[in-house]
């Protein structure tokens, strides 16, 4: 895997479709988590737990798994409400496990027309795992991607790992199976090349700042400061994006922003850039796609 380090000023102006400032992705995260695993190690199910004291994989551990099945089978329904109230549109990842055993959140999004991302075969399993097993992450990708298009219908276009826990090898290996974005890699505010041996794919980043998972279970915020922050992160970036554009994205986690104290952050965020001209919402592959197209007059 390779890409080049170009700093912001040496790059030429950003120029998105219809002169957009900001491509806003809002991103829905349908993960899958195991109630046990075959290990008498910690059970890291791929993000911050409600109670700390991790039990090994082959005890239940209630608190934390029915916490975040909350999210599943109520919290996700709530935050679908709301972006179907606004019009806005998702960029959703999935788990395989999410597709074959609660399938029912997928096709809902399905339906909608909204885009679906490759996002590991379960949540708590990581590739750097197999950091030294190439064999091993090949064939966890490749029963990740026929379970996404057994379910989905249609073959993938882009790939995020489990906690961002990719490999050296990861965008070669998504590259050689087709897909066109990568979402690891969260180092810049635009998109860029990634260079693989099966040709360049994109890197439409995640975030982790922006996300969920950071503002209420790490540091501990409330609604209203969590809604503050994304409100600056927008506002930055979209009196940057005059210049040239940017690209801002939000992390969601059902069990964490569908909790009825904090879904409101998500309507009243997604008020407020629709209030603002040349904010596009938008999705990883339609970014994807013209990069791939546009990427000379940007970076060269």
């Amino acid at each position: 895997m390779k890409y080049d380090y170009v700093p912001m000023p040496e790059r030429k102006p950003l120029k998105w479709p219809g002169g957009a400032r900001v491509a806003l992705i809002m991103t829905i995260n349908l993960e899958h988590w195991d109630r046990t695993k075959d290990t008498t190690e910690p059970y890291y199910a791929g993000g911050p737990p409600a109670l700390p004291d991790l039990l090994p994989g082959n005890v239940i551990d209630w608190p934390n798994f029915s916490w975040r099945e909350y999210g599943q089978r109520s919290g996700i329904w709530r935050i679908y409400d709301i972006f179907e109230e606004t019009g806005a549109i998702a960029s959703c990842t999935i788990n395989a496990k999410t597709a074959l055993e609660r399938r029912q959140m997928v096709d809902h999004a399905n339906e909608r027309g909204w885009e679906i991302v490759a996002h590991n075969y379960e949540q708590g399993e990581l590739l750097t795992n197999y950091m030294f097993d190439e064999d091993k992450e090949r064939k966890v990708i490749k029963a990740t991607l026929d379970a996404y298009e057994k379910v989905v219908g249609r073959k993938a276009k882009g790939w995020l790992s489990s906690s961002l826990r990719g490999t050296l090898r990861t965008p070669d290996l998504i590259a050689e199976e087709g897909l066109i974005f990568y979402c690891d890699i969260m180092n810049d505010d635009q998109p860029y090349l990634i260079d693989t041996p099966s040709g360049p794919i994109v890197s439409t980043p995640y975030t982790i700042e922006i996300n969920d998972f950071t503002l209420f279970q790490r540091r501990g915020m409330t609604t209203d400061q969590g809604l503050q922050v994304m409100i600056e992160q927008l506002d930055v970036l979209y009196a940057e994006g005059e210049k040239s554009g940017r690209m801002m994205n939000v992390g969601i986690h059902p069990h964490i922003f569908g909790q009825p104290y904090r879904v409101r952050a998500i309507r009243e965020f997604i008020k407020y850039a629709q209030s603002l001209p040349g904010v596009w919402f938008t999705n990883r592959e339609e970014i994807a796609t013209w990069y791939l197209e546009n990427h000379e007059s940007h970076i060269s």
